[in-house]
């Protein structure tokens, strides 16, 4: 099968920063799927794991990366009960096995949903992942309870991303909350807008933009862009017994003391940890990509499909990547197959 890769952590614009190469068709066993893919969408961890998996040796093999996928299931493992041969699927993978970046790919049924019917192969691909990071970020971590949302209020830092766009619908829509997310360019902004938001805020200033429009604390905080950056400034927006949630990583240890006097509770959200550890509620993902489907389907939530890649190929392959690390992209980029 066809399959796109990488021997080494090499910067995009190199000629073998990705490679295409042939290698052979995986079958499935367990609870496997074996999916023929036919739409892929970017995230942060695909460029991440490129510069990182071979920075320092030339692998044997090339290392297929890729998370997000829609495709249709072409056989299954013996442990099976979810799908079937046929059905048109979505997911976001798993970091300890090969890749979405391919023609075909195996998948654990448990982390896997039903496409949404009403969205094209290239819109539901934009939304696995980020879907599932700010539904688990919101429901999981923050354990916002529907019932007891009215009134209260949810900061997302970079509300223009892949994460934050689907989570302003998810806090709005679903969750019942006031949505403030932060944009700096007009064209952010105005996709915040798009997205739900009540409110949006220039996170080069951010205290003040939050006085500005009548918020100066918040229940809840969501950071989608750069924990250590903004630490001082979420603690003294949080309201005492709030809930920040990042989704970044830290280089640095997080002086958690300051959350004490206000008794807030802090969280990391990370998408893999499920698939990653086999977690016993490892198959609440399938439940979760089921619900956005269906709240898809009925116009609740939409697809964060920004930019659309027409053809599997290398050349994509690196247009996308190159977006990623520019830390400009709005919404989500797909690669169709």
């Amino acid at each position: 099968m066809k399959a796109i890769g990488f021997r080494k952590s090499l910067p995009i614009a190199e000629m073998e920063s990705f490679i295409e190469f042939e290698t052979a068709k995986p079958s499935p066993s367990g609870f496997d799927l074996l999916v023929k893919v036919g739409a892929v969408s970017m995230n942060p961890v695909d460029f991440k794991v490129r510069q990182s998996a071979a920075k320092d040796i030339i692998l044997d093999e090339p290392k297929i990366i890729g998370y997000d996928a829609v495709g249709t299931v072409v056989s299954v493992g013996e442990k099976v009960g979810l799908f079937k041969e046929g059905d048109e699927v979505y997911y976001a993978g798993d970091l300890t096995r090969s890749g979405s970046n391919a023609a075909f790919q195996l998948i654990d049924e448990r982390i896997v949903g039903t496409k949404p019917k009403s969205l094209r192969r290239q819109e539901a691909a934009a939304i696995p992942m980020t879907g599932l990071t700010a539904w688990e970020a919101i429901f999981d971590r923050m354990k916002v309870d529907i019932n007891k949302a009215k009134g209260k209020s949810i900061l997302i830092l970079a509300g223009a991303g892949g994460v934050g766009s689907i989570a302003i619908q998810i806090a709005k829509q679903v969750a019942g909350l006031t949505v403030i997310a932060s944009a700096s360019r007009d064209e952010t902004q105005d996709w915040c807008k798009s997205m739900g938001a009540d409110f949006v805020v220039n996170h080069h200033d951010l205290q003040s933009e939050m006085k500005r429009i009548g918020h100066k604390e918040v229940d809840y905080i969501l950071d989608c862009v750069d924990i250590n950056g903004y630490w001082e400034a979420l603690n003294d927006i949080i309201k005492p017994q709030g809930h920040i949630v990042t989704i970044t990583g830290s280089n640095a240890p997080l002086n958690l003391m300051l959350l004490k006097n206000k008794s807030v509770s802090f969280s990391w959200e990370f998408m893999f940890t499920r698939s990653m550890y086999t977690t016993e509620d490892i198959i609440r993902q399938h439940e979760i990509l089921n619900e956005i489907a269906d709240l898809v389907d009925k116009g609740i939530l939409k697809s964060t499909l920004k930019t659309e890649l027409k053809g599997f190929s290398v050349e994509n392959f690196k247009k996308a990547h190159e977006m990623q690390e520019s830390g400009k992209s709005i919404g989500k980029t797909v690669i169709m197959f």
